[in-house]
């Protein structure tokens, strides 16, 4: 993986460029495609960079809406420090990484024709429409683009199939890891639900990221997995979007492969703490993805489960599993937007 989506061929390196700054993880990229999507019909003939870690760049490849990617990135999901682009300034620099000021001065220093973001008193200079902590980010980022006029659509969030079989068709997808200890649901109860759902005739897969093998691991040891259905050391993007798109559900706390069954419209459980799925979960009334939520809300950095995730119970998730819709038949692969 070489972390670079195709480049547009007849525009010159620069030249009638898009600087989109969303240095975060792959949950925080699909919930960000419907902007992308915007601003690479907003803006025809241009080319769309993307400023995101660089093991992303299939992930942003896929959306369709991202010609290169630039990476960046920052240790606990902060706003990098600087951003290695050579050349003439981008015509329109666009902060999809949070509300500033840090990210918009970043952009800012590249001297862009145009930079979009979120209104800040410490970046006065900068007009833009006002932040709401309280709002689901998809809507956020098609509400900064509307605010500069452009038309931006929260649903457009499907990413196309990948083509052929993924490597465990029709398998339930467990996956008990998450970006931090707070938003990870015990592994002794994940273990239940596959233990459950396998005794019931399913085939039940584990996947987790890079760093979450002892996590991976623990939970196929628990639930007597084989090694054929165990899928550590974080699976190449490619790999993982065909596992979730041809999988009969997905089962996870809120992380990127939440995110990923959404966009694959695979039936999902996501079980939703210290955040409300409000503010980052599946779209509210699809029957396909259930979220699980008893709140209140508590810290997402926390170093333990938070409170609100711990009052989900194994026989909770079963429960929601057992009203989830067939996934649906398998179609051509089709251009995402």
């Amino acid at each position: 993986m070489t972390g670079t989506a195709p480049a547009a061929p007849t525009a010159p390196e620069h030249a009638r460029t898009v600087l989109v700054l969303r240095a975060l993880g792959l949950g925080d990229l699909l919930a960000g495609v419907p902007a992308l999507r915007a601003l690479c019909r907003g803006f025809p003939g241009h080319r769309v960079v993307l400023a995101a870690p660089a093991e992303l760049g299939e992930a942003a490849a896929a959306t369709g809406a991202v010609d290169r990617l630039l990476p960046a990135a920052a240790p606990g999901r902060a706003v990098p420090r600087t951003l290695h682009w050579t050349g003439p300034p981008p015509d329109v620099a666009v902060d999809l990484h949070g509300n500033g000021p840090p990210s918009h001065r970043l952009l800012a220093a590249l001297h862009p024709r145009r930079l979009f973001a979120f209104a800040h008193p410490g970046t006065p200079g900068i007009a833009g429409p006002p932040w709401y902590a309280d709002e689901h980010e998809r809507d956020r980022w098609c509400r900064l683009l509307r605010w500069y006029g452009l038309h931006a659509d929260p649903a457009d969030l499907r990413l196309p199939r990948p083509a052929g079989p993924g490597p465990a068709p029709g398998a339930v997808v467990v996956h008990p890891g998450a970006g931090s200890p707070a938003r990870r649901w015990p592994v002794e109860r994940f273990a239940v639900v596959a233990e459950e759902l396998r005794a019931r005739g399913h085939r039940v897969v584990v996947t987790g990221g890079a760093d979450e093998d002892g996590l991976v691991a623990d939970l196929a040891q628990r639930a007597r997995l084989p090694d054929t259905d165990v899928f550590g050391g974080g699976l190449p993007f490619a790999r993982l979007s065909a596992l979730v798109a041809g999988a009969r559900a997905v089962v996870s706390g809120d992380t990127g492969i939440a995110h990923l069954a959404v966009a694959h419209a695979t039936p999902s459980v996501t079980l939703c703490g210290p955040v409300a799925p409000r503010r980052w979960g599946p779209p509210a009334g699809d029957p396909c993805h259930l979220a699980l939520w008893h709140g209140p809300e508590g810290d997402p950095h926390g170093r333990r489960p938070d409170p609100a995730l711990l009052k989900i119970r194994p026989d909770e998730v079963l429960a929601a599993l057992d009203t989830l819709p067939a996934p649906p038949v398998p179609a051509s692969p089709a251009p995402p937007g």
